[in-house]
C-alpha cells in the first residue's frame, strides 16, 4: 500500500502564465515516454516480480514510487502554467461573460483549448498533441533483463525529451521541473544501467543518454552541484534491499558513486489552486460556498488531532 505527504518533491518556481510551455510540459507527463508510463510501467513490473531476487525489485518498486511524486509535480507544473492564462478578474459570485463578452476567449487560440474547455486551466492525462495517455506503452516483459532495458531505454528518451522541451521555454517555472526532472532521470538511468552492470553488461563510455555536459543548463547544474543525479530514495517505511544494486562506482564510469538515502529529501509545499469564477471552478454559489467555509473554519480550529502511528516506524522509547 502507499501513503502520502501533501507536499512537492521539488517546488515549484513562480513565473508568469504561459499556455504554450504548459502544452509542451503535457509530452513529459502523458506522452509515449512521460512520467505517466514510467510511473506505470516500474510499479506494474514491482507488482509482477516472479522470484527472489528482491534487490532487483526493491530498486524497480522504489523508483515507481518516487515516479508518482513525478506525476504530482509535473501536473500542478502545467496547471501553475495554464491558471490565470485569460486574465479575468470579476467577482467569484458574478456571471462570467455576462453582456456578451467573452471571457475564455483567447482559449480557442491556443494549441489545445481542452485546458480551458476540459481542464479548467489544468493539467489533463494527454501528449502534446492532446492524444490521450495509453497504457498499450506500459511494458512489463516478464524477464527481468529485458525489463531493466527497456525500463533504461525509457528512462534515457524522456531525459532526451525534457532538454528539449527545456530549450523550447524561458519560463522559469517550466525551466525548474524539467530541469529536476532531467536530473533525476539520469539518476534512473544510472540505476537501471547498474543492475545491468551486476548481471554482466558493461557501459564503457555510453551513459548518460543524450551524452551532453547538462551543467550549462544553469537550473540544472545547481542540482547537479547538489548531487542528486547519483542518489536514489527507496521509499519504504518496511526495509528496503535496493541499496544491494544502487551503491558503489556509477555506471557512468565518470569517478562517482550511487548512494542509497536512508531518508528522503527535503519536500515543498505545494501552491493551492485559487478559485476561477470563468471556468465555473469550484462552482459554489454563496449557500454551499458559506458551508464550506464553516467546515475550513472548523478543521483550522481542530486543535487536538488524534496522533497516528506510522507503518514500521517505532516510538521513542520503546
Amino acid at each position: 500500500m502507499f501513503y502520502h505527504v501533501q507536499s512537492l518533491i521539488n517546488p515549484i518556481v513562480a513565473d508568469e502564465p504561459d499556455p504554450s510551455a504548459a502544452n509542451a510540459l503535457q509530452e513529459g507527463l502523458g506522452g509515449q515516454f512521460g512520467e505517466m508510463r514510467t510511473m506505470m510501467q516500474f510499479l506494474f513490473q514491482s507488482f509482477n516480480f516472479r522470484g527472489n531476487a528482491t534487490p532487483y525489485r526493491d530498486l524497480i518498486q522504489g523508483i515507481g514510487i518516487e515516479e508518482i511524486s513525478h506525476v504530482e509535480l509535473i501536473s500542478k507544473t502545467i496547471s501553475q502554467l495554464l491558471d490565470g492564462s485569460p486574465h479575468y478578474n470579476g467577482d467569484k459570485f458574478e456571471t462570467p461573460g455576462k453582456g456578451g463578452k467573452p471571457v475564455l476567449e483567447m482559449g480557442k487560440e491556443q494549441q489545445n483549448p481542452h485546458h480551458y474547455i476540459v481542464g479548467a486551466q489544468a493539467a489533463l492525462p494527454v501528449d502534446a498533441a492532446g492524444n490521450p495517455w495509453n497504457g498499450s506503452w506500459v511494458h512489463d516483459h516478464g524477464n527481468l533483463v529485458l525489463n531493466l532495458m527497456d525500463n533504461l531505454v525509457l528512462e534515457s528518451t524522456g531525459r532526451l525529451q525534457k532538454c528539449r522541451i527545456y530549450e523550447m521555454s524561458s519560463n522559469k517555472t517550466l525551466r525548474a521541473t524539467v530541469s529536476f526532472l532531467i536530473v533525476r532521470d539520469e539518476a534512473h538511468q544510472a540505476a537501471y544501467a547498474k543492475a545491468l552492470e551486476t548481471l554482466g553488461v558493461d557501459w564503457n563510455k555510453a551513459l548518460p543518454v543524450p551524452k551532453f555536459d547538462s551543467s550549462k543548463f544553469p537550473e540544472v547544474k545547481k542540482l547537479l552541484d547538489a548531487g542528486i543525479h547519483r542518489e536514489q530514495y527507496h521509499f519504504r517505511l518496511d526495509g528496503s534491499e535496493m541499496e544491494k544494486i544502487f551503491s558503489g562506482s556509477a555506471p557512468m564510469n565518470d569517478g562517482t558513486d550511487l548512494v542509497t538515502l536512508k531518508e528522503p529529501r527535503e519536500s515543498y509545499p505545494i501552491p493551492q489552486m485559487p478559485e476561477r469564477p470563468e471556468e465555473f471552478s469550484p462552482g459554489l454559489d454563496p449557500e454551499l460556498q458559506a458551508l464550506a467555509d464553516a467546515l475550513t473554519e472548523f478543521k483550522e480550529n481542530f486543535t487536538a488531532p488524534k496522533k497516528t502511528s506510522v507503518p514500521g516506524k517505532k516510538s521513542k522509547g520503546k
